[in-house]
């Protein structure tokens, strides 16, 4: 679904000059660069922290995904020549699918809010799961009490 979305949720893979790793620059040199392009085309005030580097070395390329503001820039693994930078919205549909947002805007550490609200919708889950059982099975069984024939002795 996301890689169908036509960038509007997870941004295209870009292509680069080379697959042979042994062309590549170092890593280091790479982030270096990444950080760089961050803070000259986006902003100087963004955090260089790297949620991960994700290599892809059959496509030329290296992604850096910053841990804030949800940005990725791709670049070329034997140049370091920057492919494409973007806005990675499929990061702010899982954060808020799983509750991590909440972490995010009120900066708490150890995943507090993730954790409480997905206990929370599992324990929903659960008792939903519960009674709808009963909802369905109840008046079934019910049903076959009624057609019981009681005996009365006399």
């Amino acid at each position: 679904m996301e890689k169908n979305s036509f960038g509007l949720i997870l941004p295209p893979t870009a292509k680069g000059v080379s697959a042979d790793l042994k062309t590549w620059l170092p890593f280091d040199s790479l982030q270096t660069i990444a950080v760089k392009v961050l803070h000259d085309s986006i902003s100087p005030t963004l955090s260089p922290d790297l949620e991960r580097i994700d290599a892809r070395p059959s496509k030329g390329i290296v992604k850096f995904v910053f841990e804030d503001d949800y940005w990725e820039i791709q670049l070329d693994g034997t140049s370091g020549k920057t492919l494409q930078i973007n806005r990675r919205t499929s990061d702010i549909i899982e954060n808020i699918h799983d509750g991590t947002i909440l972490d995010v805007l009120f900066n708490t550490k150890n995943d507090q809010f993730k954790l409480s609200y997905t206990s929370i919708m599992g324990l929903a889950l659960l008792l939903l799961t519960a009674s709808g059982f009963w909802l369905w099975y109840g008046p079934k069984r019910m049903r076959k009490l009624k057609q019981q024939p009681q005996n009365k002795e006399i």
